[in-house]
């Protein structure tokens, strides 16, 4: 599953540097590069390691300019199909992927912290992935679901307007429960990561029920439960991959 944590890897750098410096380039230069070096140094060195290798920092640059685009145009279908062709190629092709090893390997063995003690390497890199993908890239995919359904529509700014400026902190809170979810699933404790799920819901009522907003009452709702569980999806899934 090596391919599939570079993929991850190169869309979560990809998304945090924009997140940070909304410049343009620099963000998919920037996770190109990353997974680029990552995949050398775990070893990815073999002639299908490199040409994926190259591909998926590739694909990093292709990423932040589809992205950028599906909101300034309100096409949020063509980042989500690349992304789930790109999940399903490195998936199918994963066959053929040597496992991590080289420097990186190396370095992990000689780590002496108890949560990194004895990991694999494959799955080290593969965590480094999905913990990845629950911040900034799990917003952008909130957002392009959200947008593709009609929930809420990018301004031409690339912007958003409508209920989306009515729900404060999503980019904030959005990442903290997913990484919530993922740290109470990973340690076996899914109550725990229930009773996260039931706080949101508490959390958001008042905004959801107040007299002022009774003209939007319908969209806010809407926003609320569909951007919430495709949020929730993402550390699922995570959890299944890591399973």
């Amino acid at each position: 599953m090596s391919w599939l944590a570079l993929l991850l890897v190169a869309m979560g750098v990809t998304d945090l540097v924009h997140s940070v410096r909304p410049t343009r380039f620099l963000p998919g230069v920037v996770g190109a590069a990353l997974t680029v070096v990552i995949g050398l140094l775990a070893g990815l060195t073999g002639w299908p390691d490199l040409v994926a290798v190259l591909a998926l920092g590739g694909f990093a640059l292709a990423w932040e300019r589809v992205v950028a685009l599906g909101f300034r145009t309100a096409r949020a279908g063509l980042p989500l199909a690349m992304l789930g062709v790109g999940a399903a190629t490195v998936v199918l092709l994963s066959g053929a992927a040597s496992g991590a090893g080289g420097p990186y390997a190396d370095w992990l063995a000689g780590v002496r912290l108890p949560v990194l003690s004895g990991l694999d390497p494959d799955r080290a890199l593969l965590l480094a992935g999905v913990l990845l993908a629950q911040l900034s890239t799990g917003n952008v995919v909130v957002r392009l679901v959200l947008s593709a359904t009609g929930t809420m529509r990018p301004s031409t700014l690339g912007g958003l307007q409508g209920p989306a400026r009515t729900l404060k902190g999503g980019r904030l809170l959005g990442p903290l429960e997913r990484l919530f979810i993922l740290g109470f699933g990973l340690s076996g404790n899914l109550t725990a990561a229930a009773i996260v799920v039931a706080a949101k819901g508490l959390l958001r009522w008042p905004e959801l029920s107040s007299p002022q907003e009774q003209d939007k009452v319908h969209r806010l709702t809407e926003y609320f439960l569909v951007g919430s569980f495709v949020s929730w999806l993402i550390p699922l899934t995570g959890l299944v991959l890591l399973s």
